[in-house]
């Protein structure tokens, strides 16, 4: 990632910003795991993020690739995602849709969590997104409806299914700016 992504102040009012993850954080971001966790139980999505995922080996990987981030209100952790460059493998193959564009380089939002007391974050997740990348893509599970709703909401595009490495399905998503 470009040095350029390590911080992006989003709200002054909130003291809102996004940063690069540090070592420090992973306790915070774990916690903020399990809280968007009981978000997806509570809306009627049992299966998606189940056996320890996502891990803390997950959010080690995201930060060896600079793309890990968290989101801070007033200082303190309240959300998580991982920012990644193109190309994903479980993006190379789509059923029943296409790309909008698949030719441009793209990111990967991924792993997108927040606890539930806080607001804005999903909006503030693309706005970071968008100030860095045109072409940006996003799959979720069919039963995350909180997701798809956002997704619809910002301006994505619903483009077909994609499998993830061990074999599960995803709704795939991409906006271009």
């Amino acid at each position: 990632m470009c040095q350029h992504l390590r911080e992006f102040v989003i709200d002054m009012q909130l003291n809102r910003i996004i940063r690069e993850t540090k070592r420090t954080d992973i306790q915070y971001i774990m916690q903020v795991m399990e809280a968007a966790k009981g978000i997806m139980r509570q809306s009627g999505n049992m299966h998606q993020w189940g056996d320890g995922y996502p891990s803390e080996d997950v959010i080690a990987a995201d930060m060896e690739k600079h793309g890990s981030f968290v989101i801070e209100d007033e200082g303190k952790v309240v959300g998580y995602f991982a920012f990644l460059p193109s190309p994903d493998p479980t993006y190379y193959n789509i059923y029943n849709g296409e790309w909008l564009d698949d030719t441009q380089t793209y990111h990967v939002v991924h792993r997108i969590a927040s606890t539930p007391q806080v607001h804005g974050i999903f909006s503030s997740i693309i706005d970071f997104c968008t100030a860095h990348e045109t072409n940006l893509r996003v799959d979720t599970h069919r039963d995350n409806k909180i997701m798809q709703h956002n997704l619809l909401k910002h301006g994505f595009t619903y483009c077909g299914i994609i499998y993830l490495a061990n074999g599960d399905e995803r709704l795939a998503y991409q906006r271009l700016v």
